[in-house]
């Protein structure tokens, strides 16, 4: 799918976490993609999401296979958020997937989280 995405400024992809109905276990809109250049035309079935500056708290995952690192990566940001160490906005939220991500068995990510 991202190989179907014109106009790429780089090759970094993200997971994007929006519109939030009120907090992680509420609905909320799910997105993959990368960034692209301005003016870029969307194609159809594919959609723009542009990401609000704003104050995030990195988490950055353990080393390893995607299927256990970023669940783990998440349930210590839900540990930090119930213990009053994170206060999210609830806005956006996103996954930087880099040169570190290239290997899902050996991967990393950095979780960006929005603060209030």
């Amino acid at each position: 799918m991202a190989d179907r995405i014109p106009d790429k400024a780089g090759s970094i992809l993200y997971a994007v976490y929006s519109d939030y109905d009120s907090d992680h276990n509420g609905e909320y809109t799910f997105m993959v993609g990368a960034p692209v250049k301005a003016h870029t035309a969307v194609p159809a079935g594919m959609a723009l999401k542009i990401v609000a500056p704003g104050k995030y708290a990195v988490i950055t995952s353990q080393k390893g296979p995607f299927p256990k690192v970023i669940p783990e990566a998440w349930l210590e940001i839900f540990k930090l958020e119930d213990e009053g160490k994170l206060k999210r906005s609830y806005r956006t939220d996103f996954e930087l997937y880099d040169e570190r991500a290239l290997d899902p068995q050996t991967g990393q990510i950095d979780i960006y989280v929005g603060l209030k």
